[in-house]
């Protein structure tokens, strides 16, 4: 750590922070990804959930010191314009739409050059592995990407084989997560590395999150009774996943892939030996027939939530799927007879 790090007027003492990141957002950079990584940052910098920057210090930085907007829209004010990398201990580039990539300005690109020739460890967090690969960082290392962008990673960069089965991967000097709740665990690895064990587990309870995971922990894929490697088939499910309410039309999901609704059946076909559609009607009954057992709440709610026009829709089909209607598969469960 350099000693000669100006200190805060928030910090009593004179104690210069353990744990100094420097943070590069990319244009339309995801929000949670990078809130999950400063909190835990935040919380273990102070004593209780006071955010003085005692233990910790982040910065925001800019090439232009314009508002920086998220994919949500919400926009984040740098903190300091591009300086000297080496005033921290790692400098993180948080990413967000595949599509905002290669924008990145060539100051910040220089400046992430600049940080590697000077040994300052980098951190790719959601699509920053793509940046920083685009910029040439990342030859010879492995890297952690989301499996939902894994192809997306496959066709665009070559020379590097990304890892989509762990939530992060530290390769020397380079650092990578796909981004959400995996931030938050490869922040916490940095906290307990640089400030201990108890201070990472604060963090981590104070944000309602269950223990530290290792690098090594699974990435959660959609929790379904479908297992394929396929990726544009996981992909796919990932989406009618999102939309079990409002269930998109496999024509919709196959544009949104980029593919033709013929492709996407036949990747179906070879992967799972069923259709989209008959793949995708099942996630919807099972998500049913899960909430029958299990909430209480009516039918007529209940088939709202699962995508059915109506009570009667959903009775139908959930009789053709399970041999019984809901009222008599509720009937059947002891918990809820009462």
């Amino acid at each position: 750590m350099d000693e000669s790090r100006t200190t805060g007027p928030n910090r009593p003492g004179g104690q210069a922070p353990r744990l100094s990141v420097g943070f590069i957002l990319a244009r339309h950079f995801t929000l949670n990804a990078f809130a999950n990584f400063v909190d835990v940052l935040r919380l273990a910098a102070d004593e209780g959930d006071r955010s003085r920057p005692i233990r910790c210090e982040w910065s925001v930085l800019s090439d232009t010191m314009n508002p920086i907007p998220s994919s949500s829209g919400v926009v984040v004010e740098p903190q300091e314009r591009l300086g000297d990398p080496g005033k921290f201990d790692y400098i993180a580039v948080v990413g967000g739409l595949i599509s905002e990539v290669g924008n990145l300005s060539p100051d910040y690109l220089r400046y992430l050059q600049r940080a590697a020739a000077a040994k300052v460890p980098l951190v790719g967090v959601c699509t920053g592995a793509f940046i920083l690969h685009r910029a040439g960082l990342m030859d010879g290392y492995r890297c952690c990407v989301s499996w939902f962008h894994h192809t997306d990673f496959l066709e665009r960069f070559d020379g590097l084989q990304p890892v989509s089965d762990q939530i992060f991967i530290i390769d020397r000097d380079r650092l990578t997560c796909p981004g959400g709740a995996s931030a938050a665990h490869l922040a916490a690895f940095l906290v307990e590395r640089h400030l201990g064990k108890a201070q990472a587990t604060k963090s981590l309870h104070i944000m309602m999150i269950n223990g530290a995971e290792g690098g090594e922990a699974p990435q959660p894929s959609p929790s379904l009774d479908f297992n394929t490697s396929d990726p544009l088939v996981r992909k796919a499910l990932l989406l009618a996943q999102q939309s079990l309410d409002a269930p998109l039309s496999v024509g919709q999901i196959a544009r949104h892939l980029g593919i033709t609704k013929r492709s996407l059946e036949r990747h179906f076909e070879s992967a799972l030996a069923t259709s989209p559609r008959a793949a995708f009607m099942e996630m919807r009954l099972s998500l049913a027939r899960h909430m029958v057992e299990t909430s209480g709440k009516s039918f007529a709610a209940i088939a709202v939530e699962c995508g059915f026009s109506d009570s009667a829709h959903f009775s139908r089909r959930f009789r053709q799927r399970f041999a019984v209607t809901p009222s008599e598969f509720r009937r059947s469960v002891p918990a809820l007879e009462e």
